[in-house]
């Protein structure tokens, strides 16, 4: 694939990168390199490979939805620094 000036600098253009003349040339090649090797995957057989949309497949690893006992309301706050009315108390963050 051959990638032209005015294509590199409309990409340069677009990712708002500012390319000094002397360095063009250099990027241009390296670019034009990199989307030549990309071309070679149009080469490859992809018939039998099914379209996907993760490499892994995808499970719901969410457990169950179901009541179970919880903590204690005297022993969750046992550790707590601050405590009043059975509630945790923390400093303010929001100013009035």
């Amino acid at each position: 694939m051959k990638v032209t000036k005015e294509d590199f600098e409309n990409v340069a253009n677009l990712s708002r990168l500012s390319i000094p003349d002397s360095q063009t040339e250099a990027y241009l090649s390296q670019m034009d390199a990199i989307l030549s090797y990309m071309d070679n995957l149009s080469e490859v057989d992809t018939e039998k490979v099914k379209p996907t949309t993760y490499a892994l497949p995808m499970e719901n690893v969410f457990r169950a939805d179901e009541v179970r006992p919880s903590l204690p309301r005297e022993l969750a706050l046992s550790n707590a620094p601050l405590q009043e009315d059975g509630y945790f108390k923390v400093p303010r963050v929001l100013e009035e």
